[in-house]
Order: structure tokens, then sequence, then C-alpha cells
């Protein structure tokens, strides 16, 4: 007999706001959080300047040195996020979080990109002057669950996703899996990323950068036919997974439902987004909601501005609703946060479902032409009631993953 699932803490770092209140009001007045970074103008060949900053992050007080030693910035956003989703959900001094009740899922495309510099320096200055084990231990693929596993004493099941920018979502799916399939009772789910220009010089290489320079406020722009590629973002986000009946008994606050989950993979490019692989993955997600395509009121999209990306996923959505489902992309005021993505998008859409209203994607002027028949949200947003929705995010190597999330009524 399978568990459900319910959500009963959330938290975020990210580049519109560290809380969802900041957050909301940002999403409500479309105020993007992409800056213009000058320090960039050093790296020759590298054509964006743009990113997606976290601003108004501090390290908390009672972080010492030693907890802290081991984490790059993204370890930092990350434990700070699930704190705060403890905190949230009313666990954060319970003697689950310590006594294996509790486990984790957490994900990032790779570890601390500044640490990884440091040490792929050995084979060309040939020294290993300046080098200490907790750089290694911020480089490692699973830097944030070994740090969040030391910092708050989790002993519960252990995974690390390490899917590029699917991390997040495929974190959360497979948390959701651990509660529903009798192995947890509590799980945290979440991803992390850091900003670095290693990142942006990737997508830089590939002709994906957006490169309006000098008018952050108007990039990146998913769905608009004058889009010139996507911004890389940074920040955190942590989810709260607890099987419903336990929740219940401790009287916990509940914000969502998780009732559905798919991932797949393409198996046919690296880099290049494939409609089909899209459509399955939410047929899968579909199918494990025991839903159909109708129930579902509102999807939350990739939409990363790519020019390829773009036309693919509104097509392979518009395949699987055959209708103008209302659709938008919370990239366009965030930038591209790769591992943080399906965990920032996840919590800012159930947010968005309890209130009611749906941020419209900025910057969507005009929709292009060869994007899927879709109910894109411009403007001013958008009041809709829905029951369910929907959360999809595409990675490198055709890694495609879909959440489905119910509103919760007491």
């Amino acid at each position: 007999m399978t568990k459900r699932v319910v959500v009963t803490g959330m938290a975020g770092i990210s580049p519109i706001g560290n809380d969802w209140p900041t957050v909301c009001t940002n999403l409500k007045a479309q105020q993007s959080g992409i800056v213009t970074l000058p320090e960039w103008d050093q790296y020759e060949g590298l054509k964006t300047r743009l990113a997606g900053k976290v601003s108004g992050f501090k390290m908390p007080s009672h972080y010492s040195r030693k907890k802290v030693r081991s984490m790059g910035p993204m370890s930092l956003y990350a434990t700070r996020a699930t704190e705060l989703a403890l905190m949230d959900a009313q666990l954060l001094e319970s003697p689950w979080v310590r006594d294996g009740t509790l486990g984790m899922a957490y994900g990032s495309t790779s570890g601390s990109p500044e640490s990884m510099v440091k040490y792929s320096r050995i084979p060309v200055e040939r020294t290993l002057k300046g080098l200490n084990i907790t750089q290694y231990i911020q480089m490692m693929s699973n830097s944030l669950v070994v740090n969040l596993g030391q910092f708050f004493g989790i002993q519960g099941r252990v995974m690390s996703s390490c899917s590029a920018c699917t991390s997040g979502s495929q974190a959360i799916g497979f948390a959701y899996e651990s509660i529903k399939y009798g192995q947890q009772a509590l799980m945290i789910a979440g991803g992390a990323e850091e900003l670095h220009v290693i990142e942006s010089a990737v997508f830089d290489i590939l002709f994906a950068t957006s490169t309006m320079n000098d008018h952050p406020e108007k990039t990146p722009r998913p769905f608009d036919q004058d889009r010139d590629g996507l911004v890389v973002g940074e920040g955190a986000g942590t989810l709260v997974l607890e099987e419903l009946e336990h929740a219940l008994a401790r009287q916990a606050p509940i914000y969502a439902e998780v009732v559905g989950f798919g991932t797949n993979c393409d198996g046919s490019h690296i880099t290049q987004p494939n409609a089909a692989g899209m459509q399955r993955v939410m047929a899968l997600a579909l199918k494990d909601a025991q839903l159909d395509p109708h129930q579902i009121g509102y999807v939350n999209a990739h939409g990363t501005a790519t020019d390829l990306g773009d036309v693919a996923e509104t097509q392979a959505t518009h395949a699987v609703y055959e209708r103008q489902i209302p659709i938008s992309s919370l990239k366009s005021y965030t930038g591209h946060t790769l591992g943080a993505c399906g965990v920032l998008e996840a919590w800012m859409s159930i947010q968005m479902m309890r209130e009611g209203w749906f941020s419209p994607t900025l910057n969507l002027d005009n929709v292009d032409p060869r994007c899927g028949d879709l109910d894109f949200i411009q403007g001013e947003g958008r009041e809709i009631g829905v029951d369910y929705i929907m959360s999809n995010n595409f990675a490198f190597g055709g890694i495609n993953t879909s959440l489905i999330f119910r509103r919760w009524q007491n």
C-alpha cells in the first residue's frame, strides 16, 4: 500500500528574495533579479555579462566556522534554505531530524566551481601549495548532502541528485518516492547553485546566453520572438516532504500534496531538446497522479528563453494538453538557477496556487509563433483557482522531469 505525500515546509534563497513575501512582492511588481556584472569584462571571448545574483543573503551568526568551513556558497545557501524549511515545518528541534526518521535528497549541477578551479591547477602549476581537504569537500558533486548531513545530524537515507538542470526537481521526485513507498516518513528535498563565470561560459560557448548586457531588466525573454538566450542564476530551495498520516498526527502545516512525478531520458542528443521526450515525461507524471490532462490548471514551464528549447517545450506541452493551458516561466525573473531551479520553481508555484494568482512571464511581449498554442500568461498576472499544477524541468543529456502538486484544502 502506497503512502500519500504532503509538503509541510518550504523555503528558498533566490535572486528575487529569500522569503515568500519578498518574492511575491517582486513577482507582482514585475521586478527582475537580473543584473549586469562589469567584473566579467576581464574574460576574453565571454559575450554575456548578465546573471541572476542572490542579494541580501548573510550567513547567520550562529553558524560556527567549524560547521561551515567545508561549505562553498551553494552549500551555505542550501543549509540556510533547509534550516528555514525545517523551521517552517516545525521540525528544526525535533529528534526526528537526527534519529533516522528524516532523510534527504538534494542536488546541484556540480560542486563549488571556485574550489574546482583551485584543484585543477595542480597539473599546470605542479604544486599542492594552498590546497586543503575542505576545498575538496566543497568541489565534490555530493557536497550538498555531505554538508547538510553533518550540519543537521541527518541519519536517514540520502540521495545526491547531480543531473544538471533537473537536479532539484529529481530530488523532489526521489524524496516523494521514498515516502510513497514507505522508506522514510520525512524527507528534505532540494537543489542549489552558486554563480560562477564557468557556468555562464558553458552556455556562452553554445551561443545560448543573452547578450543584452546594457538592459538586464529586459532579459531573459522566455517564449518571446525577440529572445536572445538564457541568463544564469544562483540560489537554493528546500521542501520538507512528509507522509500524510505522520503530518496529520503532529498537526503539521500542510501546503500541498505531491501527487505525481515522472523522469526519463530522451536518449537522443546531449544538448538539443527533444519534444517527444518532454511529452513522454509529462504523460508519466499524469499517469503516476492518476489524472487526466484537463484536471491540470497551470503549468510552470522550464522556459529558459533559448531558441530551440522554448519551441520544443511548448509544442510538447500542447501535445499533452491539446488546449490553451495557462503557462508561465519564473526564469524570466530569476534567470536559470540550474540545480536550484526545480525546487525554487516548485516552491513559488505552490505558493501561487495557494494564493490563486499566477505570475506572468516577464518580458513576454510577442509570443514566438513557432511555440505551441498555449495560454501564455502576460501582463499583470492572472487570478486562477486551480486544484492541480504541473512543474517541468529539462536538462542536458535529455534528462526530463515533471512534478504535479495538488492544492491542499483543510
